[in-house]
């Protein structure tokens, strides 16, 4: 990979996220029983500066994509705000929020499934202009797609081809390319590595780098690869049951873990050194998360949690700065942070 992330970027936030939840119905259980309901987001707060990339990370279940959907308002929210370039996501609807969603943009898990088969590299990456620039000539809509195809790495030759005649990294330039066609200010990608292999996927980290820092993008950066988000980021989010546990500058985070989640997190990444895989010994976090339809009271992660106490059943931790990082622990001043 190339030179890591540097500062975050100073200034106003471009997207500013409030007590965001996302609450799916699941129904009663019965003609008379009590309606349940999923709390795969639960209260979420963070900012996200212009140019900046925000990793987001967690166990599968923990809320990451669905709060990612809902940035893109893709699900709806059920409670919060979401305030994007100094206006109110939520409020817009119909068309005001179709030309919206033009500065918001997606990249997906897997690049075969979210390209149309039947449509050539050229149409794929033309859609978007067509959709939102309909005053565009097929030729000027042409040139676009060359320029872009150019920039993520893709040959003028390929314009005809299929997605299916491609690798998978060669289908995720493609997918970034169809995103950033239109130029977005926004960029929301949802585990885009996570299916590629390792040569493939740090060409790919790269390439979003240097497209970042060209075009000057926002991106939020969904993975399960911690040592990825480590180099791609400038803050790191850490997502436990729908609940922020730990919100840090990348450095800091990787550093000194302040939360017990985060620290079992960043444990569990392996080392190729075998003196600091014996020094510090992965200690993998017991049991599964509880289920987001009856979390636990008070601390979510307290039934993980080696440090849990009656306080932790009792009352939810805030969301408070400790040491340069945001912890929701209640423990985290007494808590050594951990050197990694």
């Amino acid at each position: 990979m190339s030179a890591s992330a540097g500062a975050a970027p100073l200034g106003e936030p471009l997207l500013s996220v409030r007590d965001l939840r996302v609450h799916f119905d699941l129904g009663r259980a019965g003609w008379w029983g009590q309606r349940k309901w999923l709390r795969a987001v639960d209260g979420v707060d963070f900012d996200l500066a212009r140019g900046e990339t925000l990793g987001i990370v967690g166990e599968s279940g923990c809320g990451k994509s669905s709060l990612a959907r809902a940035v893109l308002r893709l699900v709806p929210a059920t409670a919060g705000t979401i305030r994007f370039a100094g206006g109110d996501l939520l409020q817009l609807h119909g068309e005001a929020l179709r030309q919206q969603r033009r500065t918001l943009q997606p990249i997906f898990q897997d690049p075969l499934a979210s390209l149309n088969p039947r449509m050539t590299v050229g149409d794929i990456i033309a859609e978007p202009l067509r959709a939102f620039f309909p005053q565009l000539d097929a030729g000027a809509r042409r040139e676009r797609v060359l320029a872009m195809m150019q920039r993520v790495g893709l040959l003028a030759n390929q314009i005809n081809r299929y997605a299916h005649e491609f690798s998978g990294g060669q289908a995720q330039r493609i997918g970034i390319a169809r995103a950033l066609v239109l130029e977005p200010q926004l960029v929301v990608c949802d585990e885009p590595v996570s299916a590629l292999d390792v040569s493939i996927k740090a060409q790919i980290i790269n390439l979003l780098q240097e497209l970042q820092r060209d075009m000057g993008l926002a991106l939020m950066f969904i993975a399960h690869d911690l040592a990825a988000v480590r180099h791609l980021s400038h803050r790191v989010m850490v997502l436990y049951l729908g609940h922020v546990v730990e919100l840090a500058d990348r450095d800091t985070l990787y550093r000194s873990p302040r939360h017990p989640y985060t620290r079992a997190l960043i444990d569990a990444i392996p080392r190729l050194d075998p003196r600091q895989a014996r020094a510090r010994p992965a200690q993998p976090l017991a049991g599964e998360p509880p289920s987001p339809v009856a979390p636990p009271s008070g601390c979510v992660f307290r039934t993980r949690c080696p440090h849990a106490d009656a306080r932790c059943a009792a009352e939810v931790p805030a969301l408070r700065d400790i040491g340069g990082s945001q912890v929701a622990c209640h423990h985290a001043e007494r808590l050594s942070p951990a050197a990694v």
